[in-house]
């Protein structure tokens, strides 16, 4: 079982550093230059798709509006999901304490470093 506690350990140490990291790098992705670019490009396409349609210039500059706030809000969650941190605590030791408590509730301890 000793085996198994350090492996759990392992498995443990790196889950908290990897995912803020790959948190981190999409963060990065969505609010690089160039998504800017790709999106004020899809913006301008989406509202010109609108208007060739025939819609209204008030409901295309709306819907293109809504549009952007999709990617917009997405950041915002991505960004919180990094900096927010609950109780003094940030989001690899939030998943590591999960994980504790999920395998305290199968009746498998792990020791604290």
């Amino acid at each position: 079982m000793g085996e198994d506690v350090e492996e759990l350990r392992g498995v443990l140490s790196v889950v908290s550093k990897e995912i803020p990291a790959m948190i981190k790098g999409i963060i990065g992705s969505v609010f690089s230059e160039e998504a800017g670019r790709d999106m004020g490009k899809a913006a301008a396409a989406f509202y010109k798709e609108l208007k060739d349609a025939g819609m209204p210039e008030e409901t295309a500059v709306k819907m293109t509006e809504n549009y952007v706030s999709v990617f917009s809000s997405f950041g915002e969650v991505m960004k919180s999901a990094v900096s927010g941190k609950k109780k003094g605590e940030d989001v690899g030791e939030e998943i590591s304490r999960k994980i504790k408590e999920k395998l305290a509730e199968k009746g498998i301890g792990v020791e604290e470093e």
